[in-house]
């Protein structure tokens, strides 16, 4: 199974919007299922927002921090999802975020135990999408960047917002991040993928086009358009999720043993 984080920075890039839209179409194999977690120090947008106040404030990730306190965070984690179905068949699932940021404290010595159970989820077939804000890769969450998988930085292609990744980026590098970092692009400015690999030293893994009236739909539970799960958005949400994937098989594919090594740990555990 599968930890992958988002992070963002300045310029609303719209991290919980593509969050969501990978939530929607991450391709789930029978009996799998995606969590998206929001781990925003700044607080959750998916209750009010994509789920327009449905839900009170009863589920969420302010629940851990009491239950991580008492030493029960595993048990109590899987009764803070919530099934975002139509269908009700609980494969996709949100752990609403915080929603006041004042209670991020309280979480601070919550973020470990939570980076641990995500990365052992997957004895539960599960995959886990971090939403972690502007600020969440760094701090005290960022352990849950640290042990994830990847780290996909989502930025706008303007100038502001491409300015805003390279520091997130040179920061990550500097923490020593062993997850493997991709790119994912909002297309709402005048750089290419190219122009931003040269400039930022890293690859575009997805790029997900501006699509206003789209993305209300995700972002603020807004109704949907005529063919949206069809729509140019979805479609390439569809894509990233698959690049994304792949992202993941490069860094399992680089931390594997290589065969020669493996067969030195068998010749020497023969002696």
């Amino acid at each position: 199974m599968t930890v992958i984080a988002l992070a963002g920075g300045l310029g609303a890039p719209g991290v919980t919007t593509a969050a969501m839209a990978l939530l929607m179409t991450w391709p789930l194999p029978e009996g799998q299922r995606m969590i998206l977690a929001e781990a925003d120090p700044d607080g959750g947008a998916i209750l009010p927002g994509a789920l327009q106040g449905t839900l009170d404030n009863s589920h969420g990730l302010r629940n851990l921090a009491v239950a991580g306190r008492r030493g029960r965070l595993g048990e109590a984690f899987w009764r803070q999802l919530v099934d975002i179905t139509d269908a009700g068949t609980r494969d996709r699932l949100v752990l609403p975020g915080l929603y006041d940021p004042a209670h991020a404290s309280a979480m601070e010595t919550v973020w470990k135990p939570l980076a641990g159970l995500f990365a052992g989820i997957e004895e539960h077939r599960h995959d886990v999408l971090i939403d972690l804000g502007r600020r969440g890769a760094f701090g005290p969450s960022a352990v849950l960047a640290q042990r994830a998988d990847t780290v996909v930085l989502v930025a706008r292609n303007t100038l502001r917002g491409l300015q805003s990744a390279q520091v997130r980026l040179d920061a990550l590098r500097e923490q020593r991040v062993q997850a493997e970092i991709g790119m994912l692009l909002v297309d709402n400015g005048p750089f290419s993928k190219e122009e931003v690999r040269k400039s930022l030293g890293i690859t575009v893994t997805a790029v997900l086009p501006w699509r206003p009236k789209e993305a209300a739909v995700l972002s603020d539970g807004a109704e949907q358009p005529r063919r949206f799960e069809s729509g140019e958005l979805m479609r390439a949400a569809r894509s990233a999720a698959v690049r994304v994937q792949e992202l993941v098989a490069v860094r399992r594919s680089r931390l594997a043993p290589s065969p020669a090594s493996a067969l030195g740990r068998m010749v020497s555990g023969a002696r």
